[in-house]
């Protein structure tokens, strides 16, 4: 089964573009908030941690940065021995990445915002996703912005 990991902040459309790969033969797995978001419209989807085995962690500074999640998406389709190890410890692919990050830069943009709001506004998970979605593009498919579900859904 082909799977889709979801972590997004702006969440506009999401809901519309899980359901357009669930009724693909996708499997949904997603961050907290992100799952949320699409449960509430009805999305079957399965939490990160239940992916990792481990709980988000550290008010949720900690939930993608895990083995299972980068396994998932580093490993090499055209490498049997990557896939090997993958199914040695238990890993599945991650095939679509829909990820975009916090809105730092327009949160510090407001000379105003108190150091811990920008410090919680940098994004490090998002990051290290999307440069290990983007590192093996051949495998996966890396959505950061909205206005391209319509057309990933097309090409799919």
């Amino acid at each position: 089964m082909r799977t889709a990991l979801f972590s997004v902040w702006d969440k506009t459309g999401v809901a519309e573009f899980a359901l357009e790969l669930q009724q693909l033969g996708f499997r949904l797995i997603s961050t907290g908030g992100t799952a949320a978001a699409l449960r509430e419209h009805g999305l079957s989807v399965l939490d990160v941690a239940d992916v990792t085995g481990f709980p988000e962690i550290l008010d949720g500074r900690v939930k993608t940065l895990h083995p299972a999640i980068h396994g998932g998406l580093l490993a090499r389709r055209d490498k049997p021995e990557h896939l090997a190890t993958l199914h040695a410890h238990g890993i599945e692919t991650i095939d679509v990445l829909v990820g975009n990050l916090y809105p730092f830069e327009r949160t510090v943009a407001d000379l105003n915002v108190p150091d811990d709001v920008a410090i919680e506004n940098i994004d490090i998970g998002g990051p290290a996703m999307l440069r290990a979605a983007a590192k093996n593009y051949a495998g996966v498919i890396v959505v950061v912005d909205p206005a391209d579900y319509s057309d990933v859904i097309a090409a799919l």
